[in-house]
């Protein structure tokens, strides 16, 4: 995104979702960057403002890099002036993504971050770090398989990130693959998966780092439900108003777990990147149950969470005569580009 859109393209993306009342969720320009005058920050400022100026809702994906207490502090400030703002994390010191991500050049990993291959980047399939020569070359042969990247800083921040008031978490889980990058079928053994054990432990992992760190259940909790489920239901979006809460009358979708013992079992080694956790033994979607006694059931009682279709939609094109005609007062003989790119504007609405 950093080099690859525009500003007022994202203005435009995010009032295309104002317009419905959606909330955006933007993985910000310049994330990683320390230094001016690219720091991390000043992409999160970006869409913030545009949420502001729209008054629209907004969730920053990954606020878990440098910069973040900026970012927290200033989405809580506009929180309580009303704002349906937030951003979430997810709690690893290793991050899940792919050689052609654009920040992974040499320029710009070795460079302006100051990272070496060999120290950061894994290769679950391989089973083994990257040097140099083999990343570059998997960024030319294989760019969409999936890798995990280190981040040292991360381990000092994840505490603070468990304690933060209205950050979720977030799982970040992606569809199962295996060696090779092949699509996993639905009954494929969990040892076959390749890639960030976030998809199979990120939420009992919260769980656990929090119960370890001595921060209250409930708190953990609502980072991990309420707090999603009411933002997004603060969007208008009525089912997500019936989660994130266990009451009488609200959905029946429900966690049983224990909270001495519950743990991911997930990690970065071959053949257990996808092993499930313990200590949940039941799930239950929908009322129905999908997980008994620790094993998954071959049923699917989940449904669509979505806003309601509508007849019409409010999608609001862009013109260079529209915005004119929005923007600049009615001159008769004012002359300027028009949408052709020469020629009179007209600037009638």
């Amino acid at each position: 995104m950093s080099r690859g859109l525009k500003t007022y393209e994202l203005f435009e993306a995010q009032r295309a979702a104002a317009h419905y009342g959606r909330l955006t969720s933007v993985h910000t320009r310049f994330h990683l960057s320390t230094k001016p005058p690219t720091e991390s920050q000043i992409g999160a400022d970006e869409v913030i403002a545009n949420a502001v100026a729209l008054k629209a809702p907004l969730i920053i994906a990954h606020d878990n890099d440098y910069g973040w207490w900026e970012n927290e502090e200033k989405l809580r400030l506009l929180r309580e002036q009303g704002f349906n703002i937030w951003a979430e994390y997810y709690p690893y010191d290793a991050a899940g993504g792919q050689p052609k991500a654009d920040f992974f050049r040499p320029e710009i990993w070795e460079g302006e971050y100051g990272y070496k291959y060999e120290e950061t980047i894994f290769d679950p399939q391989a089973n083994k770090f990257l040097n140099k020569e083999e990343f570059l070359s998997l960024r030319k042969s294989d760019p969409t398989r999936a890798i995990v990247t280190y981040f040292p800083a991360r381990k000092k921040w994840l505490p603070y990130w468990l304690r933060m008031p209205d950050m979720t978490v977030a799982s970040d889980a992606i569809a199962g693959r295996g060696e090779n990058g092949r699509l996993l079928p639905a009954n494929a053994h969990v040892s076959e998966y390749r890639g960030h054990p976030r998809t199979a432990g990120a939420s009992v992992r919260a769980l656990r780092l929090g119960r370890e760190q001595g921060v209250p259940l409930m708190f953990t909790l609502s980072q991990l439900s309420y707090w999603s489920a009411k933002h997004l239901g603060d969007t208008g979006l009525e089912a997500m108003k019936q989660r994130g809460r266990v009451q009488v009358g609200k959905a029946a979708d429900l966690t049983l777990f224990d909270p001495k013992t519950v743990a991911d079992n997930a990690n970065f080694r071959l053949g257990e990147n996808g092993l499930p956790p313990t200590g949940v033994p039941y799930v239950i979607i929908n009322g129905t149950v999908v997980v008994k006694d620790g094993k998954v059931l071959p049923v699917k009682p989940g449904q669509p969470i979505r806003f309601p279709v509508e007849a019409k939609g409010r999608f609001d094109p862009v013109t260079v005569n529209k915005w004119f005609g929005d923007h600049v007062i009615n001159v008769p003989d004012m002359h300027g580009m028009d949408d052709s790119g020469a020629g009179h504007i007209t600037t009638d609405k």
